[in-house]
């Protein structure tokens, strides 16, 4: 394997601020020549006149185009009120039509550059038949890209099944004599655009929630923005940990949901001249909905009536208060579906003899980690019978001869079910 990696061809199309960069570090152990619109310079990479003297010969071809926005989308004038669009995906599709009557399938492409999830299955692979293909983004900053790229918090990969063979195979072993033991999150193409752009989006939320604690601290008075981010950065429990990164329902209980009110509350208070707390409470209620909208229609398609399984806020209390489960029966009966509860610790006790619809609101598994050898199916409050739908957000419940299991969330093997 060690021979194979040292021979490795490299083409590097799209020679800019980050490009140019990246192709540098690869050119430290491997053949690169790269190629760029725009007249370039590099003491490490060999510039070639032309697009084809850059990729006939080379074993990967790496494309680093921009992904643009108009100007006026920069973020340096505000932008909240302007119609939402996705990026401008033709500087990409142009490389690749032009790649494609150069290629053959012993070549591997790999795009690095930023799409929307969806992007590669949709628009770009069919343009690339004769070569094969992998979207492998990286979490690089301008003016860091070289020691971004040696030490990544993760090198994602995304192939066409989320394969870890074959081409995401050769892609490792390309990696490996430039990063120590990286962290390979590898999957099909579209999970591989949605780590990266929600990768993003999480830093932007952070920094936003941030920065609105530096505005209380300016408005409010009495407040060194420090002393509270610097408690906030060191509570490696539950902030800044794995805790509340599995998808699932929504936040729920006798705080969160009223924090986030009392919240907006300040916001407008103090007239900080914005509220990213509304955002939060209408994607909360907006989630329930949807997840209410695939139970609903489970139960429509079979006849059947609609369980919830954990009416309380979590697994194991008595309460009921800001219970995500009682959002989203709200939502089922606007549909005109009445809901049966079942929780032991709520009182709510009925005996299921028929086939239902349940929604598996409950999973101690995942809401206390210590419970992680639980069986999956104690986190039903029955026993199903036999022709029962089981919708499971969690995407825990094991597969059971007899019951319909919807893994909401897991849609890599189906069609979206939230489709109008």
């Amino acid at each position: 394997m060690t021979a194979r990696t040292a021979a490795y061809r490299v083409g590097f199309i799209g020679l800019g601020k980050l490009g140019m960069p990246c192709a540098e570090v690869f050119a430290s152990h491997y053949d690169v020549i790269g190629f760029d619109v725009a007249p370039r310079q590099s003491e490490s990479v060999r510039i070639a006149a032309t697009l084809a003297e850059a990729v006939v010969g080379r074993d990967i071809i790496f494309i680093a185009v921009e992904t643009p926005h108009e100007p006026a989308y920069g973020g340096a004038a505000p932008i909240s009120a302007m119609a939402p669009r996705d990026f401008d995906y033709q500087p990409v599709k142009q490389v690749l039509g032009v790649l494609n009557a150069l290629t053959t399938r012993a070549q591997l492409v790999v795009l690095i550059s930023t799409v929307l999830p969806g992007t590669s299955r949709n628009q770009l692979v069919s343009l690339l038949p004769n070569a094969r293909f992998i979207y492998n983004p990286y979490l690089i900053a301008m003016g860091s890209v070289k020691w971004d790229l040696l030490n990544p918090e993760m090198i994602i990969i995304g192939t066409e099944d989320g394969a870890r063979t074959g081409d995401a195979a050769m892609l490792q072993d390309f990696y490996r004599p430039l990063v120590a033991e990286p962290r390979y999150a590898i999957g099909t193409w579209d999970e591989a655009e949605c780590i990266k752009i929600f990768y993003n989006t999480f830093i932007s939320m952070k920094i936003g929630i941030v920065n609105m604690i530096q505005d209380v601290a300016e408005a409010h008075g009495h407040i060194d923005v420090d002393v509270v981010t610097d408690a906030l950065k060191a509570s490696d429990q539950r902030i800044v940990s794995p805790r509340y990164m599995t998808a699932g329902m929504g936040d729920g209980g006798p705080c969160h949901p009223r924090d986030n009110i009392a919240l907006r509350f300040l916001a407008q208070r103090l007239d900080l001249g914005y509220d990213i707390f509304d955002a939060i409470i209408a994607s909360r209620e907006r989630q329930a909905h949807n997840l209410a909208r695939v139970v609903v229609r489970a139960a429509e398609r079979r006849d059947l009536p609609i369980v919830i399984n954990g009416k309380a806020y979590k697994p194991g209390v008595p309460f009921t208060d800001g219970s995500y489960s009682l959002l989203v029966a709200h939502y089922i009966e606007a549909e005109g579906h009445r809901v049966i509860w079942i929780d032991p610790c709520t009182g709510d006790t009925p005996t299921i003899t028929h086939p239902a619809v349940f929604l598996l609101a409950h999973d101690a598994t995942v809401a206390y980690p210590a419970a992680a050898q639980m069986p999956r199916t104690a986190a039903m409050y029955c026993v199903p019978p036999t022709g029962n739908v089981v919708v499971d957000p969690w995407r825990q419940f094991p597969p059971s001869e007899g019951i319909e299991v919807i893994s909401f969330g897991n849609a890599r093997h189906r069609p979206g079910l939230l489709a109008p």
